[in-house]
């Protein structure tokens, strides 16, 4: 993939190109969210929807981290499951119980069929990167990101994400099949990754956070071969996270398919992935990660050595194998982390690089 020339020399474009770097660019998932006094204020005043919905407020959200922590890579402020709410599905959020669904598929609602008018409903998030880039600093990368296709039928099936998602993982059986469905969300996630990279996104994350939950049989069976389809059609400008999930999941078409990169949670060993793949004769793009991020609510001197702890491991690969590195959490940041050892946490990954 060509380089654009605004992007040369940008820390977040040299670890998707696997340039050699002393420092990690930095960002977290959830980095811009309600652990943050700069995002409390602004809900204070407006709703959740409000906020991913008006393309100033979620630049406003976007910056937010940017500005207080100096992270390397901003995030378009949405959420995942708009997408289904505009195939009809009825999205409503409330702070106690979460996002929810008035229609599912186990209720027996059939989706709206049409993609580019779904697409139309999305296009606050195309109004949001952009004006989140017009007041992003050059020196900073930005991203937007979508929900992975199971993630999206398991709300889609279900309404909500709790229990064991009995309904989601049987009707992959159906003699009937759930194919027309999954064909419809990956139209659907294509669309959606066109536009934001069009908006300014220069990655698009595929955010599969329900993935684990899967055997990898199923995820191989129903899911791997779309994903890589998705990532043939934009090589070099998505990139894949997926949540409690082990190497089992990903065969080698999976791992060779042109992503931008990969995140990986905090289960994962990253030295030894970044090894792995510097032997590579063409070495797949960034590899993020992958502190706990439990741990930063550990007390100021704990947090410090726990940082140290985990950044030893990385110090002790050469400059060669650490390329393409993208420092970060292995989830995304917990409500309630306090914001000095965010802040912290930034300051000490550049001090010891």
């Amino acid at each position: 993939m060509a380089v654009r020339e605004e992007f040369v020399n940008i820390q977040f474009q040299n670890a998707i190109q696997k340039k050699e770097q002393k420092t990690p660019p930095i960002w977290f998932m959830r980095q811009a969210g309600r652990y943050h006094n700069h995002y409390q204020k602004l809900r204070a005043k407006h709703t959740f929807e409000e906020l991913c919905r008006q393309p100033e407020l979620a630049a406003e959200v976007a910056m937010g981290p940017i500005q207080d922590f100096d992270f390397d890579v901003s995030i378009l402020f949405s959420d995942l499951l708009f997408p289904l709410d505009a195939l009809g599905f009825g999205l409503s959020y409330t702070d106690q119980h979460g996002p929810q669904f008035i229609q599912s598929l186990q209720a027996g609602f059939k989706p709206k069929q049409n993609v580019e008018e779904a697409l139309y409903e999305l296009q606050f998030q195309a109004q949001a990167l952009k004006a989140t880039r017009e007041r992003l600093p050059k020196d900073k990368s930005l991203i937007g990101f979508v929900g992975g296709i199971w993630t999206l039928f398991v709300y889609a099936c279900e309404g909500s994400h709790s229990g064991n998602l009995t309904f989601a993982k049987t009707h992959l059986h159906k003699e009937s099949g759930p194919q027309g469905c999954l064909d419809l969300l990956q139209k659907l996630i294509v669309a959606n990754i066109e536009m934001q990279l069009k908006a300014g996104a220069e990655v698009v994350m595929i955010f599969d956070t329900s993935v684990g939950e899967l055997s990898p049989t199923y995820f191989k069976k129903y899911f791997a071969t779309r994903l890589v389809q998705i990532a043939n059609k934009f090589p070099g400008r998505v990139g894949y996270y997926s949540k409690s999930t082990q190497a089992g999941f990903f065969d080698s078409a999976f791992a060779a398919a042109p992503w931008a990169g990969r995140g990986f949670d905090h289960r994962w060993n990253l030295p030894e992935l970044l090894k792995e793949n510097a032997k590579k004769s063409t070495p797949a793009g960034f590899i993020q990660g992958n502190f706990d991020q439990s741990l930063l609510f550990l007390p100021a001197n704990e947090f410090e050595l726990a940082v140290k702890e985990y950044v030893e491991p990385f110090l002790q690969l050469s400059m060669a194998e650490r390329a393409g590195w993208v420092s970060g959490l292995g989830h995304g940041v917990l409500p309630k982390t306090p914001e000095a050892n965010v802040r912290r946490f930034v300051e000490l990954i550049r001090k010891h690089f």
